[in-house]
């Protein structure tokens, strides 16, 4: 019986484990295997997830991942790493991609062994996000090639074949830029401040100077030379001795206290001139004095820094209260109830089933071969097979999905007008009550524009000029139907605001992507989920027939990768009639609406479900027909 009981990948797990800890050199290192993203936070490892099978492509990513992961906590300094961090963003992730190079480099030269596991890591990864299917270098990301460019120039070993395929599709571009640079990067591999520094003279050659801020280095020499007059004056001392000193610090008072009173004297004068000018009247500077140059204004989207907005002024953030009184509210709501009745049940049976799922799992989450906790009954067949055997012990582990948030964004286009918006409502309010009913917090969005064809910055870009590819020309409207934090019962009615004649127009889907993600980012809750509800590609009139075909497509691209990059969010989405696996990594296109209910059960399921495989079936690019 013990045989049958026992899972045969528990030894490689801790055997992974134990020499995981070991390469990382830190003993007190916590490894543990989830299907969440994998990564570190603080003392604790996440790794990948490695089924009773123990079938070979787990093994290898699970081997891979451990050992990226290991190699970046051993050769890697934090301090040094924000020290010379550059605050833009495309910088950022050139300067992030090129330190794991590093680190993965460094531990292919002194433990050759890991080389071959992270290769397999590599591949796996450029293989998911479906990198050997890009054919133009712009639709590739240019740090994960300047990344992988600096492992294999460090190490000198072929990439996979998906992630060689996107560093050749970029190879020319760096070689033409920062060509000469790279040639000392053997030099500078054992150093991290040394390729901190060269990490930025990439940056700068690749065209991205303008995002590294300021020198740390020069700064600090800039701190050394303001110290050294003072230095110098505190350590030659008074002639005179201390008494001759503070006599004449004493004598000297008044003269100083005179000097201090025409300072400020002068320092109210500058401020008086100052606010004059500020009110249009002329006042001249000082000589050799400029004035302040104002900040630059932030930009319009931090996954595109070059992307533009004519003028933003007129965006709305907005409760759906706000967009309709109490009374019309619940009208609609009892519209859309009725109209929706018949799908009612199957939908609350859908969700009963997701409910049963995941308080399935509540009940029956546990951590075996312990070395304390509740004995485990299972197991004792081992002692009396072989008295030497420890007793086994198990403890109950954390729920999953508990400190969890879900976000469900809606496409409030007129495209999605009638059926598709009523159970897009519908299935929203039915998951939001299911998932509350097990712990978790439930956020629903919304995102359209005020008008049709551009609104008030379309106007003001015609009568100024109309400045070319002037970026994005509409105002967009995002509308908070339900809060993370707010009970179901109390904005129950807000979801009848989808079915208010006049709502629905066009859809700018990367700001909204972009704007959810940052709500969510600032949320407690250890685990946020991402689910975006579409049924087509972003559209704007006033903007595409003024900027390039693929401007507001380039920037949901740009935003879903940053979003997929920074693992702060899981990320998925379901496309209406519309193939929407050709942005996403993780979605599910439906082709006939009445399948809606089915597909955002399913998905959010398969993210809570603790096998792996399970989720890959469902969470797969897949169209459901």
């Amino acid at each position: 019986m013990a045989r049958d009981t026992d899972n045969p990948a528990d030894p490689f797990k801790k055997a992974l484990a134990d020499a995981t800890k070991v390469m990382a050199d830190d003993p007190e290192l916590t490894v543990n295997y989830s299907v969440d993203p994998s990564g570190v936070s603080g003392d604790i490892m996440r790794l990948p997830q490695v089924s009773r099978r123990l079938t070979r492509d787990e093994v290898l990513l699970a081997r891979g991942t451990a050992d990226a992961l290991a190699l970046y906590r051993r050769y890697h300094d934090p301090a040094t790493h924000t020290r010379y961090a550059p605050p833009g963003a495309i910088a950022r992730d050139l300067y992030e991609a090129m330190e794991t190079a590093r680190c993965e480099a460094m531990g292919a030269r002194d433990m050759p062994g890991t080389a071959g596991n992270i290769d397999a890591k590599i591949g796996h990864e450029a293989a998911r996000r479906g990198y050997g299917q890009i054919t133009q270098a712009s639709e590739a990301p240019l740090p994960v090639a300047a990344g992988y460019m600096i492992r294999h120039l460090a190490t000198g070993r072929d990439l996979p074949k998906d992630a060689r395929h996107v560093m050749e599709l970029w190879r020319g571009f760096i070689e033409d830029q920062a060509g000469g640079t790279l040639e000392s990067l053997q030099d500078k591999l054992a150093d991290q401040t040394a390729f901190a520094r060269f990490a930025r003279q990439i940056i700068t050659d690749l065209g991205y100077g303008d995002q590294l801020g300021d020198d740390p280095d020069q700064l600090d020499d800039d701190q050394q030379d303001e110290a050294e007059p003072g230095s110098d004056e505190d350590e030659q001392p008074d002639s005179n001795g201390d008494d001759q000193q503070d006599q004449d610090e004493a004598e000297a008072s008044p003269e100083q206290s005179q000097d201090d009173t025409q300072d400020q004297s002068q320092a109210q004068v500058s401020m008086d001139e100052l606010a004059d000018q500020e009110m249009g009247e002329e006042a001249e500077m000082p000589d050799g004095e400029a004035p302040l140059e104002p900040p630059p204004p932030p930009a319009a989207s931090e996954a595109d820094p070059l992307y533009k907005v004519y003028d933003g002024s007129h965006d709305e953030e907005i409760p759906a209260e706000d967009l309709a009184d109490p009374a019309e509210l619940e009208r609609l709501r009892a519209y859309l109830d009725q109209q929706l009745d018949p799908l009612k049940g199957a939908v609350s049976r859908l969700a009963n089933k997701l409910q049963r799922r995941l308080q399935a799992q509540q009940n029956r989450s546990w951590e075996f071969d312990l070395e304390e906790g509740i004995l485990d009954a299972g197991r004792l067949a081992r002692v009396v097979a072989n008295p030497t055997t420890p007793l086994s012990f198990k403890v109950e582990k954390d729920t999953e999905f508990r400190d969890t948030v879900v976000t469900l964004l809606l496409d409030n286009s007129g495209s999605m007008r009638g059926r598709p918006i009523s159970i897009a409502a519908i299935c929203a309010d039915v998951l939001a009550r299911t998932l509350e009913r097990c712990s978790v917090k439930v956020e629903i969005l919304g995102f359209t524009t005020r008008a049709w064809k551009g609104g008030l910055a379309r106007e003001k870009w015609l009568a100024e000029g109309r400045e070319q590819q002037p970026g994005r020309l509409n105002d967009l409207r995002h509308i908070i139907y339900k809060r993370a934090d707010a009970p179901w019962r109390r904005v129950r009615d807000n979801l009848g605001l989808m079915m208010k004649e006049g709502l629905l127009k066009e859809n700018i889907d990367g700001e909204a992507l972009e704007w959810a993600h940052r709500r969510m980012v600032g949320r407690p809750e250890a685990r946020k989920i991402l689910m975006v509800i579409s049924d087509g590609a972003p559209v704007d009139d006033s903007t595409l027939s003024v900027n390039p075909a693929n401007y507001l497509e380039k920037h949901l691209r740009d935003v879903i990768a940053m979003v997929e990059r920074r693992r702060q969010v899981e990320l998925l989405a379901i496309g209406i009639g519309h193939d929407v696996t050709r942005y996403y990594n993780r979605a599910v296109t439906i082709t006939d609406v009445e399948q809606l209910a089915g597909a955002m059960t399913e998905q959010l399921a398969a993210l809570f479900d603790s096998d792996p495989r399970a989720r890959a079936r469902v969470m797969g690019m897949r169209r459901i027909s």
